[in-house]
């Protein structure tokens, strides 16, 4: 594909040009790697205490309010408390990976920042002077540089759990493998729809896509995979299994305490930043002022008014993430994973060849009318096709059902000495009932010369002797 991008139907290019980074001077370079470092650390210790404030305020609850103004210092007053703990080393652990797997889950959840854009590619800010992109890098791949982060990740948990040297922080971290694999394939599809309408998969051309309508209306079934996705990957509730404290106490963190503990903590929530964050850059327009803001005022896309919109979506999904908490129970693990295998997987496949579809077809030359026809009759067919499985299916069970019905009806006789050795009943098959003989006191009413089975009394008084 070509890098120029055909966006939300008409011919609109948007040019892939990325000349503008690697230019900067090396002290510019590292002041956008402190800011970047900042902003995660701060939307963390912000994130932490709105969560705790929005739950009481949804659970009719006060709250923190001792440490700092309203209490806004609470998450701060956590960290510190963290590190003071005593920092507890099992024996049975196996040291190097143990103490290695902290860092391991900490470090790529903040690699992943250095492609997001903050701001219009172009030299739109003057720091100290300089004028630059309110980016620190990008690259052609960089949708792939964030899933390789993300999946790097992934090894600080299972390491943390097998390290361990317990059973329950090594089941934590085998369901949180499961988890965080399975829900990547969904959300790599719904990726793979956004490639397809921007031409690229640098992160500033796609937000330079979305310069007429954002994804999130556009490819509005690959933003609620994402979404859907996005928490199931992040390991928060209601699919917070590898925590899940009724079967597994604390998951793969459970035999870690002290700064170990607050650096998974730390992952958590900075992976929660990354994740919303690369939603607004694929589906929210990114760093773009919302419709009524943007057609009334042509500034509120140029200098540092970008930052505010970009972080004032972040914050929204942010809240998303609490209010997801304080509403939704934890569901079973067996149904997070039907959900995600069966579920999302499977409808990002059909939506994405739709997608291609359509972009095809567009690229083709076809009339939007036109495209609306067939993709209109291929649902009815595939609708039509849906209905005869579904009478054909139907009469099966009905079918299967009056089989059912006969067998409960009338079962069938069943002579377990046919073979001429006893043999066991098979299933639907029943014993003829065993007929049993009167008690001593009836036969003997009955008649003297004739038992109660129709012996004679000498058969009848030899019997009795044997059963003595």
């Amino acid at each position: 594909m070509s890098p120029s991008v055909l966006a939300t139907g008409a011919t609109v290019l948007a040019e892939e040009d990325l000349s503008m980074f690697g230019t900067d001077p090396w002290w510019l370079i590292g002041l956008k790697a402190v800011f970047c470092f900042a902003f995660l650390m701060v939307t963390v210790l912000i994130s932490i205490v709105m969560e705790r404030k929005v739950v009481a305020w949804m659970q009719l609850r006060i709250g923190p309010n001792r440490h700092g103004p309203w209490g806004m210092l609470q998450s701060l007053a956590d960290g510190v408390k963290l590190m003071l703990k005593e920092d507890v080393n099992v024996k049975a652990a196996d040291k190097a990976v143990y103490i290695l797997a902290p860092i391991i889950g900490a470090i790529p959840a903040f690699m992943a920042i250095a492609v997001i854009p903050f701001g219009p590619p172009g030299n739109e800010v003057s720091i100290f002077g300089t004028r630059t992109a309110m980016q620190l890098t990008d690259l052609p791949v960089a949708i792939l540089y964030i899933l390789a982060t993300a999946s790097i990740a992934a090894y600080g948990t299972v390491l943390a759990g097998w390290s361990s040297g317990s059973t329950y922080p090594l089941l934590g971290g085998v369901r949180a493998t499961a988890q965080v694999i399975s829900y990547e394939v969904a959300m790599g599809l719904s990726f793979a729809a956004v490639f397809l309408y921007s031409g690229s998969m640098s992160t500033s051309t796609i937000v330079g896509a979305q310069a007429d309508t954002w994804f999130a209306l556009l490819l509005p079934v690959s933003f609620l995979i994402y979404m859907v996705a996005m928490v199931g990957e992040a390991h928060r509730a209601p699919f917070d299994m590898p925590e899940s404290e009724g079967d597994l106490v604390g998951g793969f963190n459970t035999e870690y305490s002290s700064i170990k503990f607050a650096f998974f903590m730390l992952a958590e929530y900075v992976h929660m930043v990354t994740v919303s964050a690369l939603a607004v850059t694929l589906f929210l327009g990114g760093w773009r002022a919302p419709a009524p803001i943007s057609t009334y005022w042509e500034g509120a896309n140029h200098g540092w008014w970008p930052l505010l919109w970009f972080v004032v979506k972040v914050n929204l999904l942010l809240f998303l993430f609490v209010w997801l908490r304080g509403t939704l129970p934890r569901v079973r693990y067996d149904q997070f994973m039907r959900l995600g295998w069966k579920v999302l997987i499977p409808v990002s496949l059909a939506w994405l060849m739709l997608v291609a579809t359509v972009r095809a077809l567009r690229n083709e030359g076809y009339e939007f009318g036109d495209i609306v026809l067939w993709v209109a009759g291929a649902a009815l067919v595939l609708l039509l096709l849906s209905f005869v499985y579904d009478a054909v299916r139907e009469r099966g069970e009905r079918a299967g059902e009056k089989e059912e019905a006969g067998k409960a009806a009338g079962p069938e006789t069943f002579d377990p000495m046919a073979g001429g050795y006893p043999v066991p009943p098979l299933p639907g098959q029943t014993l003829p009932p065993v007929p049993r003989r009167r008690p001593r006191r009836e036969r003997e009413t009955a008649g003297v010369g004739a038992g109660a089975d129709g012996e004679s009394s000498e058969t009848g008084k030899a019997r009795e002797a044997d059963d003595a």
